[in-house]
């Protein structure tokens, strides 16, 4: 006999159900008051009399004869009848119905009712009960209060590889890891002491019988409770989520990779930047191997196996040997290893399971492998664009799963990203590297020999910044012994600036070979700058209105024999002077409007410098970067400079350490100047009036210096010049005229007048009586020219010290 269910819900309890005893003939022998509830008899009405008489309509009696001659066959019967009630109406019960022995009496049918709708609910609900413990998918799991295993469903035999019935009586945890059996103890604690569900929280749910095997399960645990509130246990409901995990962090990988991969337009750091995000999500070891070319900027040539160069590698454990070459260091891949094979074809290579002896194997020594313990290995090219870069190999040690398809997949898409960013990190290098060489090319190799000035100057290019800048500088004798310093800075980065530098270091050297003033140079400049816009402006690479072209620029003019330093600049940082004994300011001078604004007026400053003083000039690169005060980079400049180290190269250098970072973000220019004078013995000055007598009075003075000089072999020559120059002032200027010799490292004779008119160079005929002065003085000199100031002009020639120019 099936034993009847206890639970208040079921409909056949005995405080719930119509209970009815027949005895063998179907008579009706006992009657409880739930049945009179549902028929409407009572007990006097139907004791004594049989059932299909009292109870069955009917029309119904074929249906119930059948089930009555079923349940004599098998002992009992569960099913629906349709029975009258006491007024007609039909009443459909669910009945079963059990065979009951008394022994030498016979036996008796007891009988349990109730109404079928309440019946079928109960039905469901035991289906879905079953179907929890038997089909469903999801595991469920019951503690009790003592937080032993009640019972498991199939779903949780199949999860775990053990049978349902070996988990009853046994602690909660029992088959998991430490770690993960005390996590799943503190749960079902603290859910069984507050009673607060927790709905889906994620677990690790790794077996002891298979530690390798990463499982992962969504929880969803609750207190059980009788109805006098009675604490009953905790049922937990377990999702293995295992796929779903792996593909989310795939995925987050994937979105890892696209902020943390490609942050720097460098090739060696992006390769660094993906070894870091594959390990340890995917790998236990890492290696990132770029051809040699792709690191030099080039492109690569297609089917390269080698060299390649190490530009990145992570490994997870500290104990763990890292892979036998460093970063940076050249690698050799032997013929038949993986790597040489993906570099060759562009395929990835899977071997999720390595032979114990692969690493000592012949010609497997090129693979490279970090460890002995590395068991499974992917090999993946970095494509991009059409073109093999290098491979990305991945190796696991520590973790003991191979990898899977699903891991090669994801290495693949990953590679490719990634193969992406180190491309256009090469196509940086590569640009850059063009305007590094077109910029060294622009901007001066040495300094010239001068001695009005000694020289100490450092140019550093951005390191960190997108493409060079357009930073230049320029050392440039002039006449009468006198130097130009300049300093500037293009706006914008990049070839174009360099370019844009070149055209404009080229124009300071036209405009100081015409000796003018260092704001009428940079006048000159601006009206170039402008020139270049309109260009930029009439081809349409940038709206019109918007500056194209822009630079600041600092013109500084040194002259040895008189100390003063005539200075302008446009836009740009004042220049430092630190005087002999250490103190130092900034130079006060009008800042000037920088170049490409048009038509704004310049200022010249003429300054005093004492012999030894330091002239520095610098650019924006040097007081620091954009985000820093530029106030505060100057008093740093300034403390920098107040103590000179000595010799002026060490002076450059301290500078350099103090203020610039080891990857600056801009150009950084520093010309530092220590100021010579010209021995008073080494210059010569006399002042001759207007009159035919002068030239020979500058004959004998010119011959009478060059013997107590020791230059008698220029004697002629310079006799010449001077009497030519001199005459030509007594000619076309009318007015007093100024011979100036000057000895260094070359003669100089200047003839100085009141006059602006330019002198020409001219060949006469051979009927002319003049006209052949100059070209005399030309041919007689190494250089000669003209140079213009607020007074007049002066006609300069130069003659080398040991001799006249053939």
């Amino acid at each position: 006999m099936t034993e009847l269910s206890e639970s208040h819900d079921d409909p056949f309890a005995p405080h719930l159900a119509a209970l009815v005893v027949l005895d063998d003939r179907g008579v009706v022998v006992g009657w409880n008051r739930r049945a009179q509830e549902l028929l409407g008899h009572p007990d006097t009405a139907v004791i004594g009399r049989p059932a299909l008489e009292v109870l069955v309509d009917p029309p119904d009696l074929p249906a119930v004869t059948e089930a009555a001659a079923k349940c004599r066959r098998a002992g009992g019967w569960f099913g629906v009848l349709t029975l009258r009630h006491r007024d007609g109406q039909l009443v459909e019960l669910g009945l079963r119905a059990h065979e009951v022995s008394r022994g030498d009496r016979g036996r008796e049918w007891f009988l349990a009712g109730a109404p079928a709708g309440d019946v079928l609910e109960w039905q469901r609900d035991r289906a879905v009960l079953d179907g929890l413990y038997r089909q469903c998918p999801i595991g469920l799991v019951i503690h009790g209060p003592d937080q032993r295993i009640l019972r498991v469903n199939r779903a949780i035999e199949r999860f775990s590889g053990v049978p349902a019935a070996d988990f009853r009586g046994l602690s909660t945890g029992r088959f998991l890891l430490a770690d993960d059996a005390r996590k799943a103890v503190d749960r079902v604690r603290q859910v069984m002491q507050t009673g607060r569900p927790l709905v889906y929280s994620e677990q690790f749910v790794r077996l002891e019988q298979d530690p390798a095997r990463e499982r992962v399960a969504l929880v969803s645990s609750f207190r059980m409770e009788d109805p006098s509130g009675r604490v009953l246990g905790v049922a937990e409901m377990i999702e293995d989520i295992t796929e779903r995990h792996r593909a989310q962090r795939r995925l987050a990988l994937l979105d890892q990779m696209g902020s943390r991969i490609g942050t720097t337009l460098d090739v060696a750091e992006t390769a660094r930047e993906l070894a870091e995000v594959m390990v340890p999500h995917l790998a236990d070891h890492v290696s990132v191997d770029l051809l040699q070319a792709v690191t030099r900027g080039e492109e690569p040539t297609r089917a390269v196996a080698g060299p390649v160069v190490r530009l990145g590698t992570c490994g997870v454990g500290a104990q763990q040997p890292g892979p036998p070459h460093p970063e940076g260091h050249p690698v050799e891949f032997g013929p038949d290893t993986p790597q040489a094979g993906c570099l060759a074809e562009g395929r990835p290579v899977l071997e999720p399971v390595l032979p114990p002896d692969w690493v000592s194997a012949a010609g497997r020594q090129g693979a490279q492998a970090p460890d002995l313990g590395a068991h499974s290995l992917i090999v993946v090219p970095l494509a991009a664009r059409g073109l093999v870069l290098g491979v990305m190999t991945l190796w696991r040690s520590r973790r003991p799963d191979a990898f899977e398809t699903d891991d090669l997949t994801l290495a693949q898409e990953l590679a490719s990203r990634a193969a992406v960013a180190i491309d256009n990190a090469r196509r940086f290098t590569q640009q850059q590297q063009t305007a590094f060489t077109l910029q060294s090319s622009l901007l001066p190799r040495t300094v010239p020999d001068q001695s009005a000035v000694e020289v100490a100057l450092r140019y550093l290019p951005a390191s960190a910044g997108p493409g060079l800048g357009g930073d230049w500088f320029d050392v440039i004798p002039l006449s009468g012994a006198r130097v130009a310093l300049v300093v500037g800075d293009v706006v914008g980065r990049g070839i174009h600036a360099a370019a844009t530098m070149g055209r404009l270091r080229t124009a300071v050297h036209t405009l100081a070979s015409l000796d003018l003033e260092p704001d009428e140079v940079l006048s000159r400049l601006d009206d170039l700058v402008d020139l270049l816009a309109a260009e930029h402006e009439a081809v349409g690479e940038r709206p019109v209105g918007e500056q194209v072209v822009g630079a600041t620029c600092l013109y500084a003019v040194y002259d040895p024999v008189s100390g003063r330093c005539s200075v302008a600049r446009a836009g740009h940082p004042p220049p430092v002077v630190t005087a002999p004994d250490g103190q130092v300011a900034l130079l006060d001078l009008p800042a000037g409007p920088p170049l490409g604004l048009g038509g704004l007026p310049f200022e010249t400053r003429d300054i005093e410098l004492a012999e030894g003083s330091l002239l520095s000039l610098y650019t924006n690169g040097i007081i620091g970067e954009r985000h820093i005060d530029a106030d505060a980079g100057l008093t740093k400049l300034c403390a920098a400079l107040a103590r000179p180290a000595g010799a002026l190269e060490r002076t450059c250098q301290a500078v350099i350490d103090a203020l610039v970072p080891s990857r600056p973000s801009d150009d950084v220019v520093l010309l530092i100047a220590r100021t010579r004078m010209l021995p008073r013995a080494d210059v010569a000055s006399w002042q001759l009036p207007p009159e035919p007598a002068s030239a020979g009075r500058a004959r004998a003075l010119t011959s009478a210096k060059l013997t107590e000089w020791g230059l008698e072999h220029l004697a002629f020559t310079t006799e010449l010049i001077a009497s030519e120059l001199v005459t030509n002032v007594y000619r076309y200027a009318g007015g007093p005229a100024t011979l100036r010799l000057i000895r260094e490292q070359c003669l100089v004779c200047e003839v100085s007048d009141t006059s602006h008119t330019s002198p020409h160079l001219r060949h006469a005929r051979t009927t002319d009586e003049g006209g052949r002065g100059l070209f005399l003085v030309a041919q007689m000199t190494e250089r000669w020219g003209t140079r213009y100031t607020r007074d007049g002009k002066t006609v300069w020639t130069e003659q080398p010290l040991t001799g006249t120019p053939v």
